[in-house]
């Protein structure tokens, strides 16, 4: 192990010229200061060589400074230590073990652990100022054998009566998740000072423990210790992380009870816990006490508002922070991601990048998912690209992700390619590919890569399940729908949920074999939901089956009173059978519930720049253009068979004004203003939409796609729709 330099012959003064310098005499004090400033590891190499000639190697502090500076130097340094420190013959304890102290310190703390081997093998004395390091290596590295080894070498040399080294055990029982052989060791301490009582007290908020907490902190008053800041910060800590709210608050009761000085720094542990637990209100009381306020308070409130939806509170704390990190970025643009502001999330994300912060994967994320929801495609390539250049090109999670996000902006082909050059995959990778292809209606595909995901040993969870039902029932592949189900259940051990059993209602309801779709739905072993009834409804209607329609229809709004479909659906029921009463009791459920349609809006991408249409929108600085445009494509189209289908317009306007109205909503808007706009005929048109698209648009779609020869793609609610040379992906089933 140890490299002995080779010892530069000296100078003979044969070669030694008189006008030459003398090189200075080295001393040991002389090559101590070089030493010090040492800046390689073959600056220090250099300088032992020199110890080796001037015969100072028996001087072992000497050889300790060497060894203790070489220690920090990424590539060589900690082997070069440890190879120093084997060739010294007898070093003494105050040196080894500020050796010890130092590694225990460092990233590598297993080193220290290979420092006591050296030890033992050279039959050295280890006095009781060894063990802490020992312990708390062995804790850094949760190394629970290692550390009882420490341990049974403590008994035997009877140093564990030194409260020091029994503070480091406890410690290092505490960090391995023992918290019971923790325990054992604290109570056998006979003086425990105000260290002890922390790592304790730390070790069992660590384990959730937190009534283990109240009773010991109530032992330590009566022991009359000086309750130090530390033990509450750590505690409430813990609390947060753990989104413990009532132990938060009976530690803040604690605190008021026994008269602790709040500083700042357990005002700013208290504002962080009542922010991570949702509690805003008196996170916001005790902000703004705090003064001046901390970034760590601050940040905590942005995270807080964020994560429970108060973005614009967030924000106007963020706006007030001099000094910004990461996480409050980070959590900022996570807020508005989660609150259904993309385009915020995503200009907020641009700003963080020009103050010169780079993202983190959990920024990345965030922004990915902004991106994803979206829908914006051009956005979702410079997004991808800010991942590569930010180094995250091979990281899984952010790769799944990107998958996730390119579906979601309607370009299966570079999910695809980004799926493709993935090393590495998991479950999600898989499932989030194969989800991509069942709702771009592409259900061949979405089977083959299930199959190929089952060669490759990968397990698929629920969520695949989904997706691959989900295909099977748009592609009307019923006999592989049933077989997928039972192999789920059978072969795979999972357990329904709503959304599978909403897949096989689907899949029978569309195949028209609405009797073995109301079996599924009395076989379900638990309540219908919303999608359920849902699924069932839809297929009634475009089955005609009336009856059982009316009946899926009104379970759906005993759960949801405000479902515009059921609504829509028992109203052109109720007008089509002239059941006129019944029309005046629905319309008048729904003014006293204030149900209106939810408006429809689109989205749609031109040059960069996202242009939001609502349903009759009149807000359109171009507006009276796109009307126009709108009436000369009704007129092309009508050409080739185009007839408005008002059947899915509330009956509470009369014919001309349904004509009207389907004719507003805010897809064919969309649609209008981008052949208006787009020079580059050719391109794909992309339109997103929040409301399922109605029947008369999908219409008015596919026929656009052929007589303007472009191929248009909407994003639904629930799916995508590609329209090429007059028809859909869907195959008219959605």
């Amino acid at each position: 192990m140890a490299t002995i330099a080779h010892p530069i012959t000296p100078y003979s003064s044969a070669h030694h010229h008189h006008h030459h310098h003398h090189l200075p005499i080295s001393t040991p004090t002389t090559l101590s200061t070089a030493i010090s400033s040492a800046t390689s590891l073959p600056h220090l190499k250099q300088i032992h060589t020199q110890i080796l000639r001037h015969h100072f190697h028996r001087s072992n502090s000497l050889l300790f400074h060497l060894l203790l500076s070489s220690l920090p130097f990424p590539s060589g340094g900690l082997s070069y230590a440890l190879s120093v420190f084997s060739t010294i013959p007898n070093p003494e304890p105050h040196l080894y073990n500020k050796l010890l102290r130092q590694l225990s310190r460092s990233k590598n703390t297993e080193m220290a652990l290979l420092v006591l081997q050296v030890l033992l093998n050279k039959g050295l004395v280890i006095d009781r100022f060894s063990f802490p390091p020992l312990f708390k290596a062995a804790a850094k590295a949760s190394a629970l054998f290692e550390g009882k080894t420490v341990h049974g070498l403590g008994l035997k040399l009877g140093f564990c009566s030194d409260p020091f080294v029994q503070t480091a055990l406890v410690g290092m029982y505490a960090s391995c998740n023992k918290i019971q052989e923790a325990r054992v060791v604290f109570d056998k301490m006979s003086h425990r000072d105000v260290v002890a009582w922390t790592i304790m007290i730390d070790g069992y908020c660590q384990v959730g423990l937190f009534d283990d907490v109240f009773v010991l902190m109530e032992e330590m008053k009566s022991a009359n210790v000086e309750l130090d800041e530390r033990v509450f910060s750590t505690t409430l800590s813990a609390c947060a992380r753990a989104g413990n709210l009532d132990v938060g608050k009976v530690f803040h009761r604690f605190l008021a009870e026994n008269n602790v000085r709040i500083d700042s720094y357990i005002q700013n542990s208290l504002v962080n816990m009542y922010a991570s637990c949702d509690s805003m209100d008196v996170a916001q009381a005790l902000y703004d006490e705090l003064s001046p306020k901390s970034m760590v308070a601050s940040t905590a409130m942005v995270s807080g508002y964020s994560k429970v939806g108060l973005v614009e509170a967030a924000r106007s704390i963020f706006d007030q922070m001099v000094e910004k990190d990461l996480i409050c970025w980070s959590a900022m643009i996570s807020g508005y991601a989660d609150s259904d502001q993309p385009e915020e999330a995503l200009k907020l994300f641009s700003e963080m990048q020009v103050s010169g912060l780079n993202p983190d994967q959990v920024t990345m994320l965030s922004v990915i998912s902004a991106c994803a929801h979206l829908g914006a495609l051009d956005q979702a390539k410079e997004i991808h690209v800010c991942a590569e250049n930010n180094g995250f090109g091979e990281a899984l999670p952010i790769n799944n992700a990107l998958v996730d996000m390119y579906a979601k902006c309607g370009s299966l082909e570079e999910a695809r390619e980004v799926f493709g050059r993935m090393r590495r995959k998991n479950v999600i990778s898989w499932t989030s590919m194969i989800t991509a292809f069942a709702v771009h209606g592409d259900a061949v595909n979405a089977l083959t890569l299930f199959s190929q995901m089952k060669e490759e040993n990968v397990e698929p969870n629920w969520v695949t399940f989904v997706g691959v039902l989900y295909s099977c029932s748009h592609a009307g592949l019923v006999e592989e729908g049933r077989t997928i189900f039972n192999s789920m259940v059978n072969e795979y051990r999972i357990t329904p949920k709503h959304e599978h059993y909403g897949c096989m209602v689907d899949l029978f309801g569309r195949a028209k074999l609405l009797r073995e779709a109301l079996e599924v739905v009395e076989s379900m072993p638990f309540a219908p939901n919303v999608i359920i009834w849902g699924s069932l409804m839809a297929a009634c209607r475009i089955h005609g089956e009336l009856e059982l329609g009316e009946f899926a229809a009104k379970q759906l709004l005993q759960l949801d009173p405000n479902h515009d479909g059921a609504h829509v659906f028992l109203s052109n029921i109720y007008a089509k059978e002239r059941r006129w009463e019944n029309v005046g009791e629905l319309r008048k459920s729904m003014q006293y519930k204030g149900i209106t349609k939810e408006r429809g809006c689109s989205k749609v991408e031109v040059d960069n720049q996202i242009h939001e249409f609502m349903t009759a929108d009149k807000n359109h600085k171009q507006a009276d253009q796109i009307y126009a445009k709108l009436d000369e494509v009704v007129g092309e189209l009508k050409k080739v068979g185009y007839v408005q289908n008002a059947g899915c317009v509330l009956i509470d306007v009369d014919e001309d004004d349904k004509k009207e109205a389907v004719l507003w909503h805010s897809e064919k808007l969309a649609l209008c203003y981008s052949l208006m706009r787009e020079g580059d005929t050719g391109s794909c048109i992309r339109i997103i939409k929040n409301l399922r698209i109605c029947e008369d648009c999908h219409n008015f779609m596919k026929l656009a796609s052929t007589v303007y020869e472009r191929e248009i793609i909407v994003r639904d609610r629930t799916r995508f729709h590609h329209y090429r040379n007059g028809s859909c992906s869907c195959k008219d089933f959605w």
